[in-house]
């Protein structure tokens, strides 16, 4: 937000745009990203994590057409949102040792679905022009949220300066670079400017890029099943971004803005 005003000058948000980086910041990050690490924490394995966060493209998707009455998905959507779960449970299948708790899998699914519904409404919310701004303000609603859960949670009391290393703070520091101002903002914007389905598919690709860096930096094996999950993974992926290319939303940001409002039940 800061750097967004220096570049162009801070334009006070509105009312309306407060509540919808409130709403989209709530969905993303408390319900999606911190509910996932609620899940873990009750004893859900990383793996069986990951594999239903692959299901946010499909989620996507359903909630879009079944809820939304968005257009047809197209048979390579379709195809490519299938191909790129069952190759994103083929590349997590060796970390998946079945262990998962009935409440830490319900809260799993429920971080999936929250992110899926705070991407389908982004995409049409009244938001601040700038990207940046916009980002920052949700950002900032989010974590609020979060601290504000912590707190009457009594874990703030967990939190021990002391015991902080250099490591983790350099982690937090290349998360909130990459993860936050970059990754996170990026995703934010493309959700108003591309195709939900097309660009959900980083839920895809996010666990190849993980093994590439395993690879790379903790020269960690590749074997033959990963080189062909991560091959169906791409192959879905360039499906969905095909069929993106030879179709555009029919329906203007506006008609998509009272769509989702309706749905979730923020009118007016």
């Amino acid at each position: 937000m800061g750097w967004s005003g220096i570049r162009r000058g801070w334009r006070r948000p509105t009312a309306r745009q407060w509540r919808s980086a409130a709403v989209v910041g709530c969905l993303l990050l408390l319900g999606g990203n911190a509910s996932v690490a609620v899940a873990e924490h009750l004893g859900v394995d990383t793996g069986i994590v990951a594999l239903i966060i692959a299901l946010v493209p499909i989620w996507i998707a359903l909630i879009d057409r079944v809820l939304l009455r968005s257009a047809p998905l197209g048979i390579r959507v379709v195809v490519g949102l299938v191909g790129g779960f069952g190759g994103a449970a083929a590349l997590v299948g060796g970390q998946v040792a079945g262990h998962v708790t009935v409440l830490g899998l319900v809260v799993a699914i429920v971080a999936s679905l929250s992110w899926a519904c705070g991407s389908l409404y982004q995409r049409g919310a009244p938001i601040a022009d700038d990207p940046l701004q916009s980002s920052g303000m949700q950002q900032l609603a989010g974590g609020i949220a979060i601290g504000l859960v912590a707190l009457f949670a009594g874990q703030l009391g967990d939190l021990h300066p002391s015991q902080v290393s250099r490591d983790s703070m350099l982690a937090l520091f290349y998360l909130i670079v990459f993860g936050s101002l970059l990754t996170l903002s990026c995703y934010l914007w493309l959700l108003r400017v591309a195709r939900t389905s097309l660009v959900s598919t980083y839920a895809y690709v996010n666990p190849v890029v993980a093994v590439f860096l395993g690879w790379l930096s903790l020269h960690e094996p590749i074997t033959a099943q990963i080189l062909v999950a991560a091959a169906v993974i791409l192959a879905s992926v360039a499906l969905i971004v095909s069929a993106a290319g030879a179709a555009r939303d029919g329906s203007s940001g506006e008609d998509r803005r009272t769509k989702v409002e309706a749905e979730i039940g923020f009118e007016g």
